[in-house]
């Protein structure tokens, strides 16, 4: 667990399932990521991030608001195996995503800062890299802050760039 000022961020438990259906099923949360997910979509997803944590020992971590304890979005790291040339396996991805009504407060940075940090602390990985829709100038801007620098732009999804960053 980690917290920061605002924000508890830890890894995903089953109980954050409705939470969790309801961000990934807003359009406006997903419209650079995709179309919205349904209930099963979410529920094997989420299977996923709890899982990959008992094999890796990192993952996606679930971000609450540290007075309220509500969930407002997630940040963390993990392979997703995109179908991307060139892949880049040896380095974790980095995501982030969060709700609707969390955006614009400052919250992705803190909580993909703060995520950064114990990664860096934990699994010193020698870089990391994120993939983000050309579209998404808010989540570039939050990747530049957070120390990334464009890679390259492979096809994923219809266009993906990605960023590098070198820890």
């Amino acid at each position: 667990m980690i917290q920061t000022e605002r924000l508890t961020l830890r890894p995903y438990e089953v109980a954050d399932y409705d939470d969790y259906a309801a961000m990934v099923a807003d359009p406006v949360v997903v419209r650079h990521a995709g179309a919205p997910m349904t209930g099963e979509e979410a529920w094997m997803r989420l299977l996923r991030f709890i899982g990959y944590w008992s094999v890796f020992g990192h993952g996606m971590f679930a971000v609450l608001d540290r007075t309220t304890g509500q969930y407002i979005g997630e940040t963390g790291f993990m392979d997703f195996r995109r179908e991307v040339a060139p892949r880049l396996d040896s380095m974790p991805e980095a995501a982030w995503v969060f709700t609707s009504a969390a955006h614009g407060k400052g919250y992705a940075y803190e909580a993909a800062a703060a995520a950064h940090r114990w990664m860096d602390e934990h699994h010193a990985p020698p870089a990391t890299q994120c993939m983000i829709s050309p579209a998404n100038q808010q989540s570039i801007r939050l990747a530049e802050k957070l120390g990334y620098v464009l890679h390259d732009r492979p096809h994923y999804r219809g266009e993906a760039m990605r960023f590098i960053r070198e820890v």
